[in-house]
Formats: C-alpha cells, structure tokens, sequence
C-alpha cells in the first residue's frame, strides 16, 4: 500500500532529506512500539498485551509537559494514576506474565513519544504525507533490526503463508495506515493525551475478540474485570472534561 501511494498516487509537495530523516525517525518510535507490542503478547497473550497498552496515556501525561514544554495537567495526571490503579489491579491475577507485562510498558513508552512528536507535526505535514514518511522510516528501521532480533530470536521462516499474508494485508491496511491517518486527522483537533487517553478502548473490543475466538476467558477473574472498569471510567472522565472545555 506504501508503494502503491509512492508511486500511483504521488504527492506533489518536495521534502528535503533533514525533513524525511525527522519525520522517518519519528515513524521508527512507531515500529519500535510494534516490535515491543507483538512481543508483549507473545509472551503474555492477547489480554495483557492490549491493557498494557492503556499506559500510553500514563506516559503521555509524564512526558508530554517535558516535550512540549508546557505547565503539567494534575486532571491528566489523576486521570492516569487511575488508569495505573487500574492496570495494577488487571495484574494482579497471574504473575507469570511478568516479561509480558515489562515488554508491553516499554511498547506503551514508544506510543507515547510517537504520538506527543507527531501532536507537532501535524500542524505542519499533511496526513496522507505523514504517515507515508513515517511508515517508510518504521520499516526500514525494523529492516536495519531485523538480524539482531533473528540473532536472539531465530525462526524457521520468514515469508508468510497465504493466509497469513492476507492477515498482514488487512491489518497493514485498515488497522496501520488508515488508523493512524485517522489519528494524525484528530490530533489536528484535541491534544495528544486525549488521543491516547482514547486508545484505552482498545483493550475492550481486543478482549471481546481474545474471548470470542481465543478462549482467553478461562484467564481471566473479578479483578481483571474490575480494573478494565476503572480504565474504561478514567476514559469517560476525560471525554466529559473534553466535552465541557470544547462548550
């Protein structure tokens, strides 16, 4: 699809090459929030990698003040010690994911950074433009990692099959570029806490599929459930005060 967008639908705005390199390594935080997000259920599974996801906003608030140099929001930081309270809750019923759970906080990190540096950039690039840059310099960062992850982690193919290339297809498509042109589009119009903040529904809908095809249910107990409902009302929380600042 990168392809197809480089070279059917071509972009007519020129970008010099210190610009490609600034937003490739911004796209190279996404792939490394990839790589850590995949190994995070791997090594857990499809459950606790999605709710590790949920400490984007945790990291968003913490750092977003930093990059951005601007006064620290204790309604964000509240809103993501409830999330934390939330999580810690989620974890508490297997502490057998421990490798998991450290991989899925280092990919919730990478998130974070990704999108506070795109918050900036969006005010300047196009979307379309943005996230072809930013895809292309994710892909070859991975590319330059790859033999260092084959190093550490061998496996016996690399090719996909059929079926899991159609896979890779619709996720590529529908689940990469099309939602983060999306969410280049929305930061645009709310702040990158909000956007993150939002992610956290993510882990609804994700263990909704997990339990319907996965049986991921037999994993799962009150506290798990309890503290999804504390991320989900952190959300709310913030949708209402986005609501209210917008009247």
């Amino acid at each position: 699809m990168i392809l197809l967008d480089l070279f059917v639908l071509k972009s007519k705005t020129k970008y010099a090459f210190p610009e490609l390199l600034r937003l490739g390594s911004v796209g190279f935080l996404m792939g490394l929030h990839w790589i850590f997000f995949y190994g995070s259920i791997k090594y857990s599974n499809i459950s606790v990698g999605v709710v590790c996801f949920c400490l984007t906003g945790f990291f968003t608030a913490i750092l977003g003040p930093i990059i951005n140099r601007k006064k620290t929001s204790i309604w964000e930081i509240a809103l993501s010690f409830l999330t934390l309270f939330g999580i810690g809750l989620i974890f508490s019923f297997d502490t057998s994911y421990r490798l998991g759970i450290l991989l899925g906080v280092i990919s919730s990190l990478f998130a974070a950074l990704f999108t506070l540096f795109n918050e900036k950039l969006t005010r300047t690039y196009k979307a379309q433009d943005l996230i072809k840059i930013e895809m292309i310099g994710g892909t070859i960062g991975i590319g330059l990692l790859l033999p260092l992850i084959l190093k550490f982690y061998p496996t016996d193919y690399l090719l996909p099959s059929a079926s899991d290339f159609l896979c890779l297809l619709i996720l590529a498509g529908l689940c990469t570029i099309l939602l983060y042109i999306l969410v280049n589009i929305a930061l645009k119009k709310i702040s990158a806490f909000t956007v993150n903040l939002s992610f956290n529904l993510e882990p609804i809908y994700s263990i909704i599929i997990a339990i319907v095809f996965f049986n991921e249910y037999k994993e799962l107990n009150a506290s798990f459930f309890i503290g999804l409902a504390i991320i989900i009302g952190s959300l709310i929380l913030q949708m209402l005060r986005v609501i209210r600042q917008s009247k």
